[in-house]
Formats: C-alpha cells, structure tokens, sequence
C-alpha cells in the first residue's frame, strides 16, 4: 500500500529557508516521477517542482531560481529545498505523481508559513 509522509514544514521569516521531505512507501521514488503541489486557501493546488525518473527537474515560474527538488533513493525520499521564500509561498505542501501520472494517495501535507 502506497502511503506518502510529508515533513518539515513550519513558520519562517520572509528571506529564509526550509527543507521538505517526502518519505515514500509501498512505491520506489528512485524509478517513478515525483511532484510538489502547493495549496493556499481559498486557491487551486498549484504545481511547484517535479523530478523525473532520469532527474531532470522543471519548476513552476514562481519558484525558479529559488526551490530545488531532489530526491534520495537509499531513503526514498523526494526533498523540496525552499530559499529565498516570501510570504506568497504560504501554503500546504504535498507530494505525489506529477499531473498525467497516476495519482498517488494523498498525505497529509505540510504548512509552510512564511511572515513578513
């Protein structure tokens, strides 16, 4: 049974950093695509990053420059490293498949609150 555990959310001023983790099990990350979506309230879920199976990464416009995904095979686990975060990055983030993937089941998420 698939099962995804995101962590490392919290609250951190505008200019810093956080490290959010997706620990998978049930499904091998090392040979599947992974995302990070992101939902702000009252807003639609909102693709931020997605890994290929081979490692090649896109990211939304919005966090270009400022968010890297990876990910580590021997943990299973895929990473988000958010710097440089702004207020407008406030929002639960999850991991699953990237869109026309097959859905994975939905964690729990993580709340990333950044103050001004």
């Amino acid at each position: 049974q698939v099962q995804l555990v995101e962590s490392g959310g919290g609250l951190v001023q505008a200019g810093g950093s956080l490290r959010l983790s997706c620990a998978a099990s049930g499904f091998i990350v090392a040979i599947n695509a992974m995302a990070w979506y992101r939902q702000a309230p009252g807003n639609r879920r909102e693709l931020v990053a997605t890994i290929s199976s081979r490692g090649s990464t896109n990211y939304a416009d919005s966090v270009k420059g400022r968010f890297t995904i990876s990910r580590d095979n021997n943990k299973n686990t895929v990473y988000l490293q958010m710097n440089s975060l702004k207020p407008e990055d406030t929002a639960v983030y999850h991991c699953n498949a990237p869109p026309d993937y097959k859905e994975l089941p939905w964690g729990q998420g993580t709340q990333v609150t950044i103050s001004a």
